[in-house]
């Protein structure tokens, strides 16, 4: 049964490794080719406009998702390079000389990535219904097709990306990272063994996101004109700020009424394509999970030894 008092983590599976985050700090660790483990810690800064943002119903959702695509390309990128370390000589200084404009560039890339994927994601499924317009006519005949594709095309995208080597793990590291929070939750020992048991499904999971944008999709679209063809671009780039928005709204719903008889079966659907992008992770895979959450929770206690001495002296 889930904790609720317990706080709230989020995690991201990367290239041979897992991120976990908290409201304050975010932890990746990385297994490296020579077996060792490489850490990259950061503490989230605190932003009072965006902590205003996060208070308001359907807007929260959006700042959230630009942040964890900011958070989460910062984390890639670290886990690709520490995984591709070719111990070339690189002289300190000019590291420390680029490091933040690599970060700012870095966050910049991966929030214009998650649009454009949304964008893209959102046109295609669109002109390929409208190119049955003439056989399908009709604004909820149109609407439902259009939804129809789109899911079809991300069940297909996400199957055969399962094919690739380097996804695979990176599905397998997926499933660690659920494991390691679903186990954390129920106050399983945080040990390969014990985690291994627990599920390697989760509520929250950003998979179940996608999934509910499509769904929330066919509802929202609803209410719009299918013709003229211009109008409709216009509608579904306009909307996608409200698509995602009342999608996250919905996934932290399904994720409050997970221990709610008969409703909480409103987040199956999520659950199911979690199947496709989470795998079983092995031994060593949990090992890595575990070190990054054990990590996590490290930094957040010497935050919090750190604010109390400063209570004292003060």
């Amino acid at each position: 049964m889930a904790q609720t008092n317990k706080p709230i983590y989020g995690g991201q599976a990367v290239i041979e490794g897992v991120m976990f985050g908290s409201r304050t700090h975010a932890v990746t660790a990385v297994r490296k080719k020579d077996g060792t483990l490489s850490y990259y810690r950061a503490e989230k800064k605190s932003n009072k406009w965006l902590k205003r943002l996060k208070k308001i119903l359907f807007l929260r959702g959006l700042v959230a998702m630009i942040e964890a695509s900011a958070t989460g390309s910062k984390h890639m990128q670290f886990a690709g390079e520490e995984y591709d370390d070719d111990h070339e000589d690189k002289s300190k200084p000019q590291k420390e000389q680029s490091k933040t404009q690599m970060i700012f560039s870095v966050a910049v890339i991966g929030v214009l990535s998650f649009f454009v994927g949304k964008l893209i994601f959102t046109m295609v499924p669109m002109f390929l219904a409208f190119s049955l317009n003439n056989w399908f006519p009709g604004q909820v005949v149109q609407n439902l097709l259009e939804g129809g594709f789109k899911l079809i095309l991300l069940l297909l995208y996400i199957y055969l990306l399962s094919f690739t080597p380097m996804i695979k793990r990176v599905f397998q590291y997926h499933g660690a990272e659920h494991k390691v929070i679903n186990a954390f939750e129920q106050d399983m020992p945080l040990t390969p063994e014990s985690v291994a048991k627990a599920s390697r499904l989760h509520y929250r999971c950003g998979s179940s996101f996608i999934l509910f944008t499509v769904v929330v999709g066919v509802f929202i679209y609803l209410n719009f004109p299918t013709d003229p063809l211009w109008l409709r671009i216009v509608n579904r780039i306009a909307l996608i700020p409200v698509v995602l928005g009342v999608s996250f709204e919905v996934l932290q719903l399904t994720n409050k009424l997970r221990d709610v008889p008969v409703l909480r079966y409103l987040g199956y659907p999520g659950l199911w394509l979690q199947l496709l992008t989470t795998k079983e992770p092995t031994h060593d895979q949990l090992e890595v999970a575990i070190a990054s959450f054990n990590d996590l929770l490290q930094q957040e206690k010497e935050i919090k030894q750190v604010d109390a001495q400063s209570i004292e002296v003060s």
